[in-house]
């Protein structure tokens, strides 16, 4: 059988090209699996992660003797055995290091993300773009998943979309007004670190008398708080400092926690006049009344089994007892790191953050429902791993074939559509005029009060958490060119905690922001407000909270709550239908307008516009309608219900 000459020089294409895998996770093991399989000799792996042994059910390259090591070193080992021709350099570093700057990535043909952050993601788009590499993201939430291209110039970046910051929630929620189980359990986070990790004064779990909606006056009402006279009795002191004065005494910390600021809570009557009000526990009447039959252990798995409020009560203190020993181990001064994999510390957080469900009268959790939210992760499954792997592969050797235009995002759902595919392809968008990251002249709006924001929180806060920059400079346009921010070691710090409005910066100024490492330049206008809500720091105008769309309500999607799971390269952007009860992902196709399939649902009209859940944070982001109509080679794919847009 003759073999066409395009064939043998995309063969010998693969031989020679060099590619970058970041990422050597659930996605990068079968990536790499795949690479040296279809050919790819010059390999290039990066990761900064160490295997655990609760990779070993889907990271196959890995086993139980490597428990420890670098992933991207056992990575290499094992995917040599597969193909031991090929050359594959590991660096078990982060991508982010300045060692791997635009020069790095312009020696290779190909870039393909296997990651598991929002903030990395956006360093290797940034990266890939100022190099002009080709990128294929790629990403999975449990059943779901999703591989999309991006080529400057030609697609949208990852950054186009504007996309929903990090689920987080205002303090006083947190410690006085609970409403959801997941309020409960990063109380229980916080109370971890308080008493057996790194304090955080913004990780307070005591009743917070600050709270603008109780609006009381404590000298005239903390006498109601008839706590114990004893050692529970409430001390504005270090959660810690108490606690170690106390033994770490279970009894006593549970006597404090749970009865005597749950009944100082109780003192600010404004906050219980629209809500049912807690219930304190105390610790003797629980274990007087507590029945043998009670704790009689259910059926099914231990980790789905949900007690009773006696047996959380008892695994508090067994795990109060256990991590206390732990840190008396490590000696003075030491501190325990929260890992969702070390059983004292999730038996810690499951007790815990039942007991105060219990208190707020919310339905408690079993242990694995904890864990799922504590440690922000969707169950991984091996297969959709395998299915996005493949999928990479595939748009990678469109690439290399000069078939750019041919690629598309590739969508897995967890169900058929209407045509009974699982996989539905969708036409590339082009790059957004407005995107921060991909014009022409990047520039934003960003609304703070600018005699409350530091430097430091400029630099932290919006830059990097929220544009995403490693090492920003900043400038102010004054006409002076003043230095705000330096990355050079030691140059500005004695600005950091300086508020802005000290160095001349009002309504209306422009901060010329510059990050060299990534090549990138972004112009901030200022615009100065005294009426932000309260608990928010800044906002990106076009993004307010007024217009962020709602979160979803189903109950696997909010299970998501923040950065998705260990293989969530690209956080998912499902979104389920109004009339479907299954995960089929909606959204507006191009290839739907090309397509003239008597059976595809009518498209939404320009003015209507679609929510698609983000799989990192369980909130939604907006998807534009497009309003052009895509060239007459889209019409080759009619499925046209069940695609998304890559958030």
């Amino acid at each position: 059988m003759a073999i066409s000459h395009g064939y043998i020089e995309l063969a010998d294409s693969l031989s020679s090209c060099k590619v970058l895998v970041v990422g050597a996770g659930g996605i990068g093991c079968e990536l790499l699996k795949n690479l040296v399989l279809t050919g790819f000799k010059n390999i290039e792996v990066i990761d900064l992660d160490t295997i655990d042994v609760s990779n070993l059910n889907r990271q196959f390259l890995f086993q139980k003797k490597h428990v420890g090591k670098s992933k991207a070193q056992v990575a290499k080992e094992s995917a040599l055995q597969f193909c031991p021709s090929a050359n594959i350099t590991a660096y078990h570093d982060s991508i982010m290091n300045p060692e791997y700057n635009v020069e790095f990535f312009r020696k290779f043909m190909l870039v393909m993300n296997a990651l598991d952050n929002r903030a990395a993601r956006n360093h290797v788009n940034r990266m890939c773009l100022a190099a002009d590499i080709p990128l294929i993201e790629s990403g999975t939430a449990g059943y779901l998943g999703q591989v999309t291209v991006i080529k400057k110039g030609m697609t949208e970046c990852y950054e186009c979309q504007p996309k929903p910051t990090q689920k987080t929630f205002p303090g006083c929620t947190i410690r006085n007004t609970p409403s959801e189980p997941i309020h409960c359990i990063v109380w229980a986070k916080y109370l971890f670190n308080q008493l057996f990790g790194e304090e955080d004064a913004d990780q307070e779990v005591s009743p917070d008398t600050a709270d603008p909606e109780a609006a009381w006056k404590p000298e005239d009402t903390a006498a109601r708080a008839t706590a114990s006279e004893k050692d529970g009795d409430i001390k504005r002191v270090s959660t810690k400092d108490w606690a170690r004065s106390t033994g770490f005494d279970a009894v006593k910390l549970f006597n404090k926690l749970f009865k005597d600021d749950i009944m100082y809570l109780l003192t600010m009557d404004k906050l219980w006049k629209k809500r049912k009000a807690p219930t304190p526990l105390d610790w003797q009447q629980l274990e007087d009344s507590a029945r043998p039959q009670e704790e009689t252990p259910g059926s099914g798995l231990k980790d789905q089994q949900v007690l009773g409020v006696w047996g959380y009560c008892q695994l508090f203190q067994h795990s109060v007892e256990t991590l206390s020993s732990h840190l008396q181990e490590k000696g003075e001064g030491a501190e325990l790191v929260w890992d969702k994999d070390d059983p004292p510390a999730m038996d810690f957080v499951t007790a815990a953050a039942n007991l105060r469900m219990h208190i707020f009268s919310m339905n408690m959790k079993s242990r694995f429902d904890v864990k799922s939210m504590a440690g922000n992760i969707i169950p991984a499954i091996a297969t959709t791993n395998a299915v996005i792997a493949g999928l990479i592969v595939l748009e990678g050797l469109k690439i290399l074939a000069g078939e750019v235009e041919t690629c598309r995002t590739i969508f897995l759902n967890k169900c058929p559509n209407l045509r009974k595919k699982l996989l539905v392809p969708c036409v590339l968008d082009p790059p957004s005029a407005n995107c921060y990251v991909c014009a022409s002249k990047p520039e934003v709006t960003v609304k703070f009060n600018v005699h409350k924001t530091t430097v430091l929180a400029l630099q932290d806060r919006i830059l990097k958490e929220r544009f995403g920059m490693v090492a920003p400079d900043v400038q102010i346009e004054d006409g002076k060119g003043t230095i705000l921010i330096s990355s050079e070691e030691g140059e500005t710090e004695a600005n950091n905690h300086k508020f802005l409005s000290d160095f001349g910066i009002r309504n209306g100024s422009r901060l010329q922001v510059d990050d060299f490492l990534q090549d990138y330049t972004l112009l901030v206008n200022v615009l100065h407000t005294e009426e932000l809500e309260h608990d928010v720091e800044f906002e990106v105008v076009g993004e307010a909270p007024d217009k962020a769309p709602t979160p979803p309500s189903n109950q696997e999607e909010a299970n998501s709550i923040t950065n998705g799971n260990k293989d969530s390269a690209q956080p998912s952007t499902s979104s389920k239908a109004e009339d479907d009860s299954d995960d089929v992902m909606i959204v507006d196709s191009d290839e739907e307008e090309a397509a003239s399939s008597a059976t595809a649902k009518p498209a939404p009209s320009s003015g209507t516009k679609r929510k698609h859940s983000d799989a990192e944070t369980g909130e939604t982001s907006t998807k534009r309608p497009r309003t052009t109509q895509q060239s007459s080679a889209a019409a080759d794919n009619d499925d046209d219900d069940d695609i998304i847009a890559l958030d």
